[in-house]
């Protein structure tokens, strides 16, 4: 039994289109960073905390005579700039200067993934750069209007509508999105049963 420990959306959807039958359970820790944490350790340590976590209460509440393995996977996405890292906008100002900040430059997305089993876990990291054309005031403004960065880590969404404003990327596209589809689905490959 796969179980997303995620309650995004976005990574649903990666995974539905990927062809996988999984259920949804939202895992609940603490995303703060650590003092003086890179961003790679950052979300792989997040990823696989949420794993561990959703693991951990499941594998207490399934029975051993359950026919499927139950194999947990958790991610977490972050946007980097300068080896500052970018999570989500607590707020519109925020929102704005996280944009400011990309405007005219590449930076790096990466997302961190982990799968949980009854083995231990499994981790690792995808790195996609992503470069941003330069953004008028005008345009940062109608853009965080709109409500769409709020959610998203660097405050913004390469699939809605910042995709004006990306010329180009360097990596998996899908891991901007925030689910790295080709690792996610090698990892799988090697955990669930055929």
């Amino acid at each position: 039994m796969l179980v997303l420990a995620s309650a995004s959306p976005r990574r649903r959807e990666l995974l539905t289109q990927a062809g996988f039958e999984f259920e949804v359970r939202p895992a609940h820790i603490d995303e703060d960073p650590r003092a003086g944490e890179e961003p790679i350790a950052y979300v792989v340590r997040l990823a696989r905390e949420k794993a561990e976590a959703v693991y951990r209460e499941l594998a207490s509440t399934t029975g051993k005579s359950d026919s499927k393995p139950l194999v947990v996977l958790g991610a977490d996405t972050t946007v980097t700039v300068d080896g500052v890292i970018l999570a989500k906008p607590a707020d519109a100002a925020d929102a704005a200067r996280m944009l400011r900040l990309l405007s005219g430059r590449t930076h790096r997305v990466i997302t961190g993934v982990a799968l949980a089993t009854a083995e231990g876990t499994e981790a690792a990291a995808e790195v996609t750069a992503v470069r941003f054309l330069s953004l008028s005031d005008e345009e940062i403004e109608a853009y965080v209007a709109g409500g769409e960065p709020m959610d998203k880590a660097g405050a913004y969404a390469i699939q809605g509508g910042a995709a004006k404003w990306i010329p180009r990327i360097e990596g998996c596209y899908f891991n901007v999105v925030g689910l790295p589809l080709a690792l996610v689905g090698q990892m799988l490959t090697a955990r669930l049963p055929s």
